[in-house]
């Protein structure tokens, strides 16, 4: 097949990457809508429920790396392809795994150990679709489109997080099990599509193996931006895991009901990420870490804002300054990491990038979970104090 060459990332290309991440970004968000009432039709304790996104986010963030320094040596398109069927095949077992639960089959502490299995197991391998299209595309676009093109990539997940909450609403009134189906077949016919329109490249042939470098968090060229990263996703997704929950108890809803504004809220946040994203990031012209302080703010601001809600139309506006927060930060990170390797690094780069998110989910969920079961004013709370630590951080460091 034909390869692009650097600096020529064509519109296939592009749109083939963006309906990879698109597939798994909606999915995702099915399942941040839905498992929080979900979790608690099964009887299963709050801590429990965010734990199973905790623990899985930690394998996710252990073995992404690995798959970016793989697709180094193997190439992106079979890495890409790998992540996408490991998310259907896991994504159905996990489903099942609940429809056991929902029907007596399994219960407490078997019902929640298998759950938490089949999650991690999943996490192993969907972790390969993020770094392996992060780093094809960074292999076919010059220094100075990247962080434009890292911003569109960034608007498959946006456009994944808008319309999964979407679908999710309305599958819901099937079961709540019915998004989970759904998000395992639209990876599969992702699947597809990058097996039939992805054109293969090569992958990186390094010199020798005493040349191969493995990238590490603690790289001083990245660690400040993957730092930030951790920090941003420890944050967002402490609000993000308990928000199903100050929902359910704040306005008194059903499963159901909590599913569905749990969705239009993670909507809210998505549809500004993609604005954002689509206008700022494509046409103003400041550095990376210029993008990452707004951003920081935004976010603070965000924080603060869904701590005090009391009615969907507040949490909404808060929403909107996170969503607008993440679209400035991210895919400046992406790009910042992406500038400061070499082209032989950028797997390696792109899966440290991939992992943050998912280390920050691994915190993030337990330490605001277990502060709602003890005390729910408390979760959003802890992030809003991460959000001002890591601006605060991120200034002093980036002198």
């Amino acid at each position: 097949m034909s390869t692009a060459s650097p600096g020529q990332l064509t519109r296939q290309q592009l749109t083939v990457l963006i309906l990879a991440l698109m597939g798994t970004g909606i999915g995702q968000s099915l399942v941040f809508a839905i498992l929080a009432p979900l979790g608690r039709e099964v009887n299963l304790r709050e801590l429990q429920i965010t734990s199973i996104i905790a623990v899985s986010a930690l394998i996710f963030g252990v073995a992404a790396p690995y798959w970016g320094r793989f697709s180094d040596r193997i190439g992106r398109k079979p890495v890409i392809i790998t992540g996408l069927v490991g998310y259907t095949v896991g994504t159905v077992l996990f489903a099942s795994v609940f429809y056991g639960g929902l029907t007596g089959l399994l219960s407490g502490a078997a019902l929640y150990g298998v759950l938490l299995i089949t999650r991690c197991s999943q996490s192993i391998v969907m972790s390969a679709t993020g770094p392996a299209s992060m780093a094809y595309a960074a292999d076919h676009t010059s220094r100075d489109q990247r962080t434009k093109t890292m911003a569109k990539l960034g608007t498959a997940s946006s456009m994944g997080t808008i319309l999964g909450p979407a679908v999710s609403g309305a599958l819901a009134t099937f079961g709540l099990l019915a998004p989970l189906y759904f998000a395992g077949g639209l990876a599969a016919v992702a699947a597809v599509v990058v097996w039939r329109k992805l054109p293969t490249t090569p992958s990186t042939q390094l010199t020798s193996r005493r040349t191969t470098v493995k990238l590490r968090y603690k790289d001083s060229r990245i660690a400040l931006l993957l730092a930030t990263a951790v920090g941003i996703f420890i944050g967002f997704s402490a609000i993000q895991q308990t928000l199903g929950f100050q929902l359910q108890d704040k306005l008194q809803l059903s499963g159901i009901e909590t599913a569905q504004m749990t969705g239009a809220a993670l909507m809210v946040s998505a549809i500004f990420t993609f604005v954002i994203q689509v206008t700022v990031m494509q046409r103003v012209r400041l550095q990376p870490t210029q993008l990452i302080r707004i951003g920081l703010v935004s976010l603070l601001v965000g924080g603060i804002v869904v701590s005090s809600f009391e009615t969907f139309t507040v949490l909404a506006i808060g929403m909107a300054f996170l969503g607008t927060g993440l679209a400035l930060c991210m895919p400046s990170i992406s790009s910042g990491a992406s500038l400061a390797v070499t082209p032989e690094e950028q797997g390696g780069a792109a899966g440290l990038v991939s992992s943050c998110p998912a280390i920050g989910f691994v915190v993030g969920p337990v330490c605001a979970g277990g502060l709602y079961q003890i005390h729910s004013p408390l979760a959003p709370l802890f992030s809003v104090a991460v959000f001002l630590a890591v601006l605060v951080i991120f200034v002093i460091k980036d002198r």
